[in-house]
């Protein structure tokens, strides 16, 4: 069809629409979502057969209208925020909860290695955290404030540094996923055996319990949502090495973007962790405040990495069944 003909037999309507315009009458909804519809149409096709002509912007600027009048005044999905953490992310770590299982297993076999290992050779934590660090902790047990290196540097300095470095490792974790399940495996062995041998070290010391209060302040969130975030790296891997009924292409894309939500989800998490090691770990031969906060940090992660994925699958499955 030529133009010509085209505006003729469509111009009146054009003409309508545009005194409905400029007068700013008040449209009902489904009115405007026929107009939008109806003027879209016609501009696509100004645009796949004149798109360098007047028409196809004239079309587009009463279509840009349209669009704007339907969404000025659509409000804001309030709950979204809401059901992206407490809905999405523990659904998707349900669907992850093998990669989950895998990281958690892979990393408690890590700590008991780091463990046995104090036992075999005494000089394994200088191996693994370093003479200077050693030295340090055993002066500081010398002094009667065993974890005195959480007391040496500023509160926000601290949190932030070690907040932003925790982030960083998580998503590193998740990354090293694109490439095979090997690196996140490696990285959760490597934080587990260091936990494990910095804990034996204090056991080997008689300070295990005021050590333990020390570390477990952040670290039930901390240590948890890293190993959350290594089972997030496997489960990248997985959509790969095993697609099940999907390419594995397809599987892959699906289990990247799976992988990320949860990252993503653990963001806060190690802002509170963060926050903690900061600002309330120094306080840890208090155990009225440092028995506490273990307590209802372990309550969270339970709820929040266990109980809400399995009765947020629950209920979705519920609702598939009625």
């Amino acid at each position: 069809m030529k133009e010509a003909r085209f505006i003729k037999l469509r111009k009146s309507r054009w003409q309508e629409i545009e005194s409905d315009i400029q007068s700013k009458a008040e449209n009902e909804p489904d009115e405007l979502a026929e107009r939008y519809i109806e003027i879209s149409d016609d501009l696509a096709y100004s645009q796949t057969f004149y798109p360098k002509s007047k028409t196809s912007g004239y079309l587009n600027e009463l279509a840009l209208y349209f669009h704007r009048r339907i969404y000025k005044n659509k409000k804001e999905d309030r709950g979204r925020f809401k059901r992206y953490w407490l809905n999405e992310i523990p659904e998707t770590m349900y669907r992850a909860r093998w990669s989950m299982l895998a990281a958690l297993v892979l990393f408690l076999l890590a700590v008991l290695i780091g463990s046995l290992s104090m036992y075999f050779n005494p000089d394994f934590p200088r191996l693994i955290l370093g003479d200077a660090y050693v030295d340090l902790t055993l002066q500081n047990i010398e002094n009667g404030d065993p974890m005195g290196i959480y007391g040496m540097r500023g509160e926000g300095d601290m949190f932030t540094s070690i907040t932003f470095n925790n982030i960083k490792v998580a998503f590193l974790a998740f990354v090293l996923g694109f490439f095979s399940p090997i690196g996140p495996g490696s990285l959760l062995l490597r934080n587990g055996i260091m936990l494990g041998s910095f804990q034996t070290f204090f056991l080997q010391q008689g300070l295990f319990g005021i050590s333990a209060q020390g570390i477990w302040i952040h670290g039930t969130i901390e240590i948890t949502a890293i190993v959350v975030a290594g089972g997030a790296g496997i489960h990248l891997s997985s959509g790969f090495l095993f697609p099940g009924n999907f390419t594995r292409i397809e599987r892959f894309k699906q289990s990247a973007k799976e992988g990320m939500k949860i990252v993503i989800g653990l963001v806060p998490f190690f802002i509170i962790a963060g926050f903690l090691e900061g600002f309330v770990t120094r306080y840890y031969q208090n155990p009225s405040i440092s028995i506490p906060i273990i307590i209802l940090s372990l309550g969270l992660v339970f709820w929040y990495f266990i109980y809400l994925p399995y009765m947020t699958h629950k209920f979705k499955e519920n609702e598939r069944e009625n």
